[in-house]
């Protein structure tokens, strides 16, 4: 693909709390992203592009939802976004549709399905040449 794979831990911050009635004890779960978070990716051919996203402990035992979106960071304009049930392990997610030469913005959410407040977000960048 012709973008450098780096991955970096994103680990949630705070763990669970008692946040508009939604009390719970699980485990902040801990992700690994390739892209790693928090990076900006070299330009790449395209159109589609690859994420894949790890969850390496804290799954909660009731399942968790993934949502990724793409979004252009001039303008705002989303062009990407899925939801899907997130695995333990790797989940892989193809971004398709992304526009030439305009830098993208991936924002990613795991919610646990049993606990609204146990939640990780983490972000990155790339562009398409």
């Amino acid at each position: 693909m012709g973008f450098l794979l780096v991955a970096a831990t994103g680990l949630m911050t705070g763990g669970c709390s008692d946040k508009g009635g939604d009390s719970c004890s699980e485990a902040a779960m801990q992700v690994t992203t390739i892209p790693a978070i928090g990076t900006v990716e070299q330009p790449a051919p395209g159109p589609n592009f690859t994420l894949q996203v790890n969850i390496t402990g804290g799954y909660p035992s009731g399942g968790a939802s993934l949502e990724v979106k793409a979004r252009t960071e001039a303008g705002n304009n989303s062009f990407f976004s899925t939801s899907t049930n997130a695995v333990s392990g790797t989940n892989t997610i193809a971004i398709t549709n992304t526009p030439t030469a305009s830098s993208c913005i991936v924002d990613i959410t795991i919610t646990s399905k049993s606990c609204n407040s146990n939640k990780w977000t983490g972000s990155y960048r790339y562009s398409r040449k």
